[in-house]
């Protein structure tokens, strides 16, 4: 398998979907003019997606491992595009709406695939380094998406942004075609569809329920029901949809919690910020944008460093300093006095996010045999796609008791109840004596390849051997 062509295009698939959530919040008041539409209708254009890809992440990871990685990625890809340049094109709020669920379902396709991909190509120790490399690139691309996203929403319209993502995907897709998977093993019985349509009806309630919070929904009962539902179900299924070698993995359980936790505490503190720095302190858009600047920085630049900081001191470090990093940023952004303050609480919590980012993520693609890869990948995304809503949706509701900042508090709360949790995740393992290198097996210990006291593998110079 070319792994070369299959970090790029794990990359290329994380920019584009990261790129396509940034870019289209600054283009909303331009397309809500142009489409006569209501505020509803416009915040719909968020809401459809992310109930389409909530829906369906872990049933295509579930398709990627029985079918291929790259097929699904290309599909995804492929179809991620051809939504794109139909919404590009529609003349009503009501087709773009419902273009924008078209593009949720690829986008589901292609999300898991981008992991499950790394996970079938590179051997578990050396996997920190593609991970790193693919946590950098959507750092770039959630700073850059704003900026590109206004710019061409001002220039050339709303349309524009969506056109920006057409050829990468068709580049990108009909290149993933070309590879040739190794031959699959037979799978050991038929897809669980049941447990897919309930997992999918649960978390696509959920996050329908979050999104309309605080007001309480007819979906929040029937997230409940079909959750029960599901667990009940899984227990009893043949082949489940959620093999027991992943969600029985203590080490998985605790980094997808935390990876929730994480992305929650950094979306609902961003919010909570954008109105304590425009309502409160009288700001504009493009100033406050600025002090916010270090978090993307200090998010790219964690990145690399945290796949050194797993090399040499295991998960469980790495993810437990990066989580308490991210809390005190929450809470010096919590008392700041002014501007100084505020870049050195953004630069924390980007420091913090993207070190728990590359490694809890480690944790999770790793801990996952090959041949489950797909699902650890959608478990991941999920996880991604979940908590940025429950932190939005924390912070809205906690903003309307008319404290601006406390989310910014309870959010740092959160972050450091969640520590204990970190000691279910793999430690540093003692170095071995020198000798023949024995790779160990995906769901062991977080330690290196150890071969004459080295770091072995197409990235050990990135890891740090000659001095996310």
């Amino acid at each position: 398998m070319n792994r070369p062509l299959t970090l790029a295009s794990s990359v290329a698939g994380a920019v584009i979907v990261a790129l396509d959530g940034t870019v289209l919040t600054v283009a909303q008041p331009t397309l809500r003019h142009d489409l006569h539409a209501s505020v509803g209708q416009v915040q719909w254009t968020t809401t459809g997606y992310l109930v389409a890809v909530a829906a369906l992440l872990i049933f295509a990871g579930r398709l990627g491992d029985r079918h291929g990685h790259h097929r699904l990625f290309a599909v995804g890809m492929l179809g991620f595009g051809a939504a794109s340049a139909g919404i590009a094109l529609a003349q009503d709020v009501r087709w773009v709406i419902g273009l924008r669920v078209v593009q949720g379902v690829f986008g589901a396709l292609l999300q898991p695939a981008t992991l499950g991909m790394l996970r079938a190509a590179f051997p578990p120790e050396a996997l920190r380094g593609p991970i790193a490399v693919r946590t950098v690139a959507i750092g770039v691309a959630a700073a850059a998406g704003p900026v590109v996203g206004g710019a061409l929403a001002t220039e050339f319209g709303w349309r524009s942004v969506f056109l920006l993502t057409v050829v990468p995907t068709l580049l990108f897709g009909l290149l993933a075609l070309t590879v040739r998977e190794d031959a699959r093993p037979a799978a050991d019985g038929p897809l669980d569809v049941p447990g897919a349509l309930l997992l999918g009806a649960a978390l696509a309630c959920l996050v329908h329920t979050l999104v309309t919070l605080p007001s309480l929904t007819w979906s929040a009962p029937v997230a409940l029901l079909a959750g029960a539902a599901f667990v009940r179900h899984e227990r009893r299924a043949a082949t489940p949809l959620l093999p027991a070698d992943v969600v029985g993995s203590p080490a998985v359980g605790a980094a997808l919690a935390l990876l929730v936790t994480v992305s929650a505490a950094l979306n609902g503190g961003v919010f909570a910020c954008v109105y304590v720095l425009q309502d409160g302190l009288g700001l504009t858009p493009l100033h406050s944008a600025l002090l916010s600047l270090p978090l993307a920085a200090l998010l790219i630049a964690a990145a690399p460093v945290s796949a050194v900081l797993l090399r040499r001191s295991g998960a469980r470090a790495t993810v437990a300093g990066g989580t308490a990093v991210l809390a005190a940023g929450l809470l010096v952004l919590s008392r700041a006095p002014g501007p100084a303050a505020y870049c050195a609480g953004f630069a924390l919590v980007g420091a913090g996010f993207g070190t728990v980012m590359v490694a809890a993520t480690h944790v999770v693609v790793r801990q996952a045999p090959v041949a489950s890869a797909g699902v650890a990948g959608g478990l991941q995304q999920t996880a991604m796609n979940i908590g940025p809503v429950l932190g939005v949706a924390s912070a809205t509701v906690l903003m309307d008791t008319g404290a601006a900042r406390s989310p910014l508090v309870v959010l740092a709360v959160a972050a450091v109840a969640v520590l204990p949790i970190c000691r279910a995740l793999p430690g540093r393992s003692p170095r071995v004596p020198a000798g023949p290198p024995t790779g160990p097996a995906a769901g062991g210990s977080d330690t290196p390849h150890i071969g004459h006291g080295r770091e072995t593998g197409p990235y050990a110079r990135f890891l740090g051997n000659d001095g996310h």
